[in-house]
This record gives C-alpha cells, structure tokens and sequence, in this order.
C-alpha cells in the first residue's frame, strides 16, 4: 500500500504513525504490539513455523501482559501482578500447545463466598443452597427439583440479570450476583449483555471446583518462565517500556509490506476515527503482608459479594487472593491482594475488561468495520483489547492461533 493513498483516509495520523516507525525497522517482518498471551503466541507461530523476524513492541515494564507474576522479595511467593489466572481447558490443541513450553501441574481451582457470615461453594452447587436457603438437598435430584422450582423462565433472556435468575432463581441472585456484579462493573446484571453472567455454571451435585474442564492446570515457575519460554527464539525480539506511537517519526514517501499485529486498544488505534471511546474497567490491587502466618483466609480465593453503600472502601471489594494456597507454597509469611474494580482511566491505570452493555456493542461494531479495512494495509486486531471481547486464556490462545492458521500460515507442518 502507497503511503500517498493514506491522506485520504479518516485516520491518517494513526497510519503515518504505524508505517513510518516500520519503515525504519528494516530487520523485521511482522511487528507485534503487546507482549501479552495474544501476541505471543502469534509472534512464536511467525517466528518458529515461518521463520519471519519478529519485534514486539510491548509499553510495561515486563512481558507476559496481564498473566505477568513474579516472586516476592519479602515471603518468597509467587504472586500474579494482575490477579489471579487458572488455566483451564477442554481443548486438546490448546493443552498440547501450552505444554510444550513448561512443565504444568494439576490445579483444581476452588472458589468460595463470604455471604450471611458464612463461607459458602462458588458456582452455586447443593452445599450452596442448603447454607443459603436453609435446606438439606442430597442428592442430584432433589436439586433438579429445586432449581425447577425457583428458577425463573423467561420467553426471551435479553440481560444478566435475567440468566442469573433462569439459572439460580430470586434468592441466590439477590445474594451472589446482584451485588457483586455492581461491583465488579458498575452496573447491574440488568445493565449487562446476557454474556457476563452466562459464564458462571450451576452444579446440581456436591462438585466444588470452580471449571470442569479436561485439563486444569498452574505453570510449574509461574506464567511469566511460561511466556519468556515461548519467546525463546533468535526470530524474536522485544522492546520494553516503549508506546509503539511513541516512536513515530514524519511521513516516508514509500511503502512498505510487514505485516503488524495489533493488540491493544482498538479505540486507541483508531483515535482520529471521531467514534466515541469504548468503555472498560480496570481494578486496583491492594496487596497486604503478613509476617509468621500460614493462611489468612481459608482459600485461595475468596470472593464478598455483598455491598455495603455506607461502607464503599471495604466492600467495594469483590475478592482477596492469597497466593500461597497455589500450588501449595511454602513460606513462613503470607501475602493477600484485595481487588476492587473501578473505571478505566486513561493514563491511571488499566483497561482489563470491556464492558458488554447494548452501547458498547453497537459502538465496537464500527470499530471492527474499520479493522477490517484495515487488513489492506496487513494490519490485523487481536486479542481482548483488540477484540473488544472477553477471552479466557485458553480462549485467547486459541483464537490467536486460529487467526494465524487462517490468515498467514500456508503449507507448513506444525
């Protein structure tokens, strides 16, 4: 593509940003922006099945993206930076893929619920009911039966709200969902795509763990000796601490065919499309150390759904993590972090999840659309930021190998 046809595009500052920074980047093929799972399994897939030099241009100090962890210098725990990640999978290519990098081992991952002052199974299964709504359900069928009786039928579900209630009914809703969903989003589940709340299974038996899936597993050294083991490669290279629009210079009078992989936010990448911004939320993190304890909470996770409005710096907390649970670490000490989401702020902190309401869906759709003009220029989106979309990991590698199976790689062998 001719850098003279970008003047009559909308965006243009963007594009004389993006092509003269490659420009100068003579050694490399594919450019990636972000160090996260999403580019680096598509810059792995460039650099090892198709021998194409690879840079990632990557704004934080460290690779790995949100799955980022590292050991503490005071308790010698392995904690994540960005919350807690549990892999988890039913896909066979994903788990063959991921295992060749790292040892992994078995993680069943529990969740529970401080709710009523007691401490209750999350997805809701019979323990749940019979703590909350004083029963003493036994059996598969006598929940059957109950979750027939207190769930709400709906013709149509069109929110969260109403997914929570067909699956749980009134009260567990009131008590699990309703609260922690403001919390987590500011907005209720009513406010909310059908898709928040459609992630969270119900169990109709005594099972405790939060996935069922085939393969659930932690890194053996932790998700960043994961991520710099797939970086492994004379192929790629990567820059930290470096905005990629940071580094553009003036207009270049030729062309250019590398091909760029974009992850971030599609909404940054299109700042001078004159589209409103896309709406995210990002969350603080509160660590807190304690010295000569074995556990501060009985879990690893804990999760507080209830809301107290005369009380907001508490418990606008939806969960404590204490990550000495994981993979059973051993430690004299213990380190929890408190999470309590809040709005995205630019230049405040960071965007992790988009926020699913009606506006923001019909926004992203013209965003997309220019994405998709954008593969002319060999600029491809991907990722959760890119995407506008929720992934879970093993969903992210997936799609991220996916793209690249459908778009760049032509009879190889994997």
């Amino acid at each position: 593509m001719e850098c003279t046809d970008l003047k009559r595009r909308h965006h243009i500052h963007i594009h004389i940003h993006t092509y003269t920074y490659i420009q100068n980047m003579h050694d490399y093929e594919v450019i990636v922006v972000g160090c996260g799972l999403s580019g680096v399994v598509i810059a792995e897939r460039f650099a090892n099945l198709l021998n194409k030099k690879v840079l990632i241009v990557e704004k934080r100090d460290h690779v790995g993206g949100n799955v980022y962890d590292y050991v503490d210098p005071d308790t010698n725990i392995l904690v994540s930076k960005y919350g807690a990640h549990l892999f988890h999978t039913n896909n066979d290519r994903v788990w063959e893929y991921v295992t060749r990098f790292c040892d992994w081992r078995r993680w069943d991952h529990k969740v529970i619920a401080y709710v009523d002052e007691t401490y209750v199974p999350i997805p809701v299964n019979i323990n749940t009911v019979n703590a909350l709504c004083c029963k003493n359900l036994q059996s598969e069928l006598e929940m059957n039966e109950w979750l027939s009786v207190n769930q709400v039928k709906y013709d149509n579900i069109v929110n969260s709200e109403e997914v929570a209630k067909s699956r749980v009914g009134e009260i567990l809703y009131e008590k699990i969902f309703r609260n922690y969903t403001y919390k987590q989003w500011n907005k209720f589940p009513k406010e909310l795509d059908p898709s928040v709340l459609a992630r969270i299974p119900v169990r109709n038996n005594f099972d405790d763990r939060y996935f069922n899936d085939k393969y659930q597993a932690l890194p053996e050294h932790g998700y960043t000796r994961f991520i710099e083991r797939m970086l492994h490669s004379r192929n790629i290279t990567y820059m930290l601490n470096t905005d990629f629009f940071d580094l553009c210079k003036e207009k270049p009078e030729t062309t250019t065919n590398k091909i760029v992989i974009f992850t971030g936010r599609i909404d940054t990448y299109f700042n001078d499309a004159q589209l409103e911004k896309l709406e995210y939320r990002s969350i603080d993190f509160i660590t807190e150390k304690f010295s000569n304890m074995n556990y501060y909470q009985p879990n690893s996770v804990v999760n507080y759904p209830s809301y107290n409005h005369h009380d907001e710096s508490n418990s606008s907390i939806t969960r404590i993590v204490e990550y000495k649970h994981f993979l059973h670490q051993k430690s004299a000490d213990t380190i929890i972090v408190k999470e309590k989401p809040t709005d995205y702020e630019e230049g405040k902190n960071e965007p992790y999840y988009p926020v699913p309401t009606q506006r923001n869906i019909d926004l992203y759709e013209k965003y997309k659309a220019l994405a998709l003009a954008e593969r002319k220029a060999n600029v491809h989106f991907i990722g959760r930021l890119a995407n506008y979309k929720y992934f879970n990991m093993d969903t992210a590698i997936l799609n991220a190998l996916e793209y690249f199976d459908e778009h760049f790689a032509i009879n190889f062998d994997d």
